[in-house]
């Protein structure tokens, strides 16, 4: 598959359904005000979850430093803490490094609360890396 393929498919082709939490956009950002008070946080919708094609000596690097080959995508950012992003703007997040309660996608910086329905799908590092903001 071509460069711009693989892109485009990663963004925009199917994938396995995924369900993040029922929670509207106030009663997640009530959540983690409660939740994490002094934390960084953004809630996001239309997310897609990629599975990174690592090899075993990549994954040994990322356990060392407690990540996993993972990242988030989202074509729609609800809220952001830190107001990296405006509402609307699209969001790649780091590495993973803890997911909790089925919605919470914790990286090394920053939680990010999965709002509704998204999908699962596996990219190469290569893919992910064209991707610029």
């Amino acid at each position: 598959m071509d460069e711009l393929g693989a892109v485009t498919n990663m963004l925009y082709g199917p994938g396995e359904p995924m369900q993040g939490s029922p929670m509207t956009d106030d009663q997640a950002l009530g959540y983690m005000r409660g939740l994490r008070p002094y934390s960084e946080f953004c809630l996001v919708r239309d997310w897609i979850w990629i599975d990174l094609n690592v090899t075993p000596a990549q994954l040994a690097e990322l356990e060392k430093t407690r990540r996993q080959p993972v990242i988030i995508f989202s074509h729609r950012v609800i809220y952001d803490s830190m107001r990296r992003w405006d509402v609307g703007d699209l969001v790649r997040t780091s590495l993973l490094h803890e997911f909790r309660d089925g919605f919470l996608f914790q990286t090394l910086n920053t939680d990010y609360v999965l709002l509704g329905q998204g999908m699962r799908k596996r990219a190469a590092l290569e893919t992910v890396g064209r991707i610029v903001f």
